[in-house]
This record gives structure tokens, C-alpha cells and sequence, in this order.
């Protein structure tokens, strides 16, 4: 049986480190399923800390769209799985439908967000199908001043339901502030 472990917080609340030491202590056989798609030097620079910091055993599986489609066959070679991070899926995601958020009406965004959660619903349906240990990173956006823009309002709002959509479904939620866990459902 699946264990579905949600771990959020603040930019660098050390919520990353936290997710990776859940999957150390578990085994050595963890995927690790990067979201990232590094476009200039100073998100470039954070994927090669971040993979630097994790165990070089570790496989990783860089992909951010119809991730569920290979959730049965990294469980045939691990049992431990950490997606890091669910905001840059969701910003990957947003920006597949080509479409000018800031000029888009209610109806184009609520597309996009429908394609997002499909997208987060199939991976949690095809987790919940194995034995996975499956901890997913993201980040808590909605404690921040509300964005005077559309495009970050609307990007904050699909965040934040998706979150919830996955807390909803996780066994363990895990809330991260300077370094320090916090459990808050599990």
C-alpha cells in the first residue's frame, strides 16, 4: 500500500532538505523526479546544488508532464519516490497552453487549471496503485502579499488549490519553517 507524504513551506525553509532526509532514512532505492526546467544561470545554478546535496545513487527522472504515466515502472525499481517540486510543475504546466494569462478570460484559466489538476489527479490515482513511498515537495505561496498582477494571482490560486488537492489525498503533511518540520495532518 502507497504512503503519500506532502511536505511544503516558505522558499528555502529547507523543505527539500527535509523531504530528502524522509527518503534517506526509508532505503537507498529512491527516485527522484525533478520538475525544473533550468532556462538561465540562476535556476541552473539551484538544480546542480540541489543535486549536489542528494545521494549520488539516487536516479533521477526529469519531467514535469503526464508524470503519471511512468509511475508503474519507477516502482518496479524503487520504493521510495520524491517529486520536487509541485510550483514549478504547475508553472511548467501553465505555460504548455500557450495562452497570455494576463489577457486570458475566466473561462481560458479555468481550462488551465482543470488540464493542471487532471494532470495532479492521474499521478496521485496511479501512486495510490502501488507501494510507493512517495514524499512531494512544494512551496506555500499563499501566506505572501497577493500579487499585483494577473498572471501571479492567478498562478498563486491554482497553487494553492492544487495543494490542497494534494493534502487532501497525502497520509502526512508536513509544514516546514527555518529548517524545522512541523506535522500537520497524519
Amino acid at each position: 500500500m502507497s504512503k503519500v507524504i506532502l511536505v511544503t513551506g516558505g522558499a528555502r525553509s529547507g523543505k527539500s532538505n527535509f523531504a530528502e532526509q524522509l527518503c534517506i532514512n526509508r532505503n537507498n532505492e529512491t527516485a527522484y523526479i525533478a520538475t525544473s526546467v533550468p532556462f538561465d544561470d540562476e535556476l541552473k545554478d539551484r538544480v546542480k546544488k540541489h543535486k549536489e546535496s542528494r545521494p549520488q545513487n539516487w536516479n533521477t527522472y526529469e519531467i514535469y508532464k503526464d508524470i503519471y504515466s511512468i509511475i508503474e515502472e519507477i516502482s518496479k525499481k524503487h520504493k521510495t519516490v520524491i517529486l520536487d517540486c509541485v510550483t514549478l510543475l504547475v508553472n511548467n504546466l501553465m505555460f504548455t497552453h500557450e495562452i497570455d494569462i494576463d489577457k486570458a478570460n475566466q473561462d481560458q484559466i479555468n481550462n488551465v487549471e482543470m488540464y493542471i489538476k487532471d494532470q495532479v489527479t492521474k499521478l496521485i490515482e496511479e501512486i495510490k496503485k502501488t507501494d510507493l513511498y512517495f514524499v512531494v515537495v512544494t512551496n506555500e505561496l499563499g501566506m505572501a502579499v497577493v500579487p499585483d498582477n494577473k498572471l501571479s494571482r492567478v498562478y498563486t490560486d491554482i497553487v494553492g488549490r492544487i495543494n490542497q488537492c494534494i493534502a487532501s489525498q497525502s497520509d502526512e503533511v508536513y509544514f516546514v519553517v527555518s529548517g524545522i518540520p512541523m506535522k500537520i495532518k497524519g
